[in-house]
């Protein structure tokens, strides 16, 4: 008789059956990826922040800002989703389909990619 991985009850069902039903699985899983969930929370939590900032700052879909208004709002320039690069050397950051370009003097480009 096989018992349960998370809570060691005995299994009733299939053979294959490894908990002995869907909150020992869920808690043992849970466990399992605590770490890894934890990492990735994190840098999606920071990605839709970014993301919420592009929005906000660029409703028009392409708009010129200074970097200190993005750092103010808390924009974290370490996290994007893609990077292009244009044939003529220019390079945009993107989350998603919100980007932008660092020009000179400490100001970006901030464009919406077209759908």
């Amino acid at each position: 008789m096989k018992s349960c991985l998370e809570c060691g009850d005995k299994i009733i069902g299939r053979e294959d059956k490894k908990f002995c039903g869907d909150g020992c699985r869920n808690a043992f899983n849970n466990k399992m990826n605590k770490d890894q969930n934890n990492l990735m929370r994190n840098i999606n939590n920071k990605l839709r922040k970014n993301y919420r900032i592009l929005c906000e700052l660029n409703p028009e879909g392409k708009t010129k800002i200074n970097r200190n208004t993005m750092i103010s709002k808390g924009f974290d320039f370490d996290y994007c989703t893609s990077i292009l690069k244009t044939k003529t050397g220019n390079t945009y950051y993107f989350m998603y389909d919100y980007g932008y370009m660092e020009t000179d003097n400490r100001y970006f480009v901030l464009v919406k990619k077209e759908s």
